[in-house]
């Protein structure tokens, strides 16, 4: 079973939990919030699943990066034809890290379950994350 989510807008890279401190007491918060919500409100609308997977799971990534500003005609025809990698920040792991983690209960109980993973990152004219979920007895 093949499950493809895209999510459109530029992809969004896990950044590290905030740390606040009242008296002797230190929390932890999560500043990206808001962005998992909606991250997982799109997923969750391309997903028809009555509950999440068991077992191992496949994800394939492609994080479409926007173009940046003042680039020229040429040199956007050859990112589009991905001969220009993306090989700026965000770091493609952290990339892959907020997907794992917005993915969480929706299409796996954990992502610990994730037993194979194919990801890029590369330029496009239209910013989005596709997402190709395989779901296999036994993954190759």
């Amino acid at each position: 079973m093949e499950i493809q989510i895209s999510i459109p807008g530029k992809p969004i890279a896990k950044k590290r939990p905030k740390f606040y401190r009242r008296g002797s007491f230190v929390g932890a918060y999560n500043a990206q919030e808001t962005e998992e919500g909606k991250f997982q409100l799109l997923a969750n609308s391309q997903i028809k699943l009555a509950e999440p997977l068991t077992g191992p799971i496949g994800l394939d990534c492609i994080f479409y990066m926007p173009i940046p500003s003042g680039t020229s005609k040429v040199k956007i025809d050859r990112m589009t034809k991905f001969d220009v990698p993306h090989v700026k920040r965000p770091d493609l792991d952290n990339l892959l890290k907020f997907v794992k983690d917005c993915l969480n209960g929706l299409v796996w109980w954990d992502d610990s379950q994730v037993a194979r993973i194919e990801a890029c990152k590369v330029y496009g004219s239209n910013p989005r994350t596709d997402i190709t979920i395989i779901y296999e007895e036994v993954l190759p």
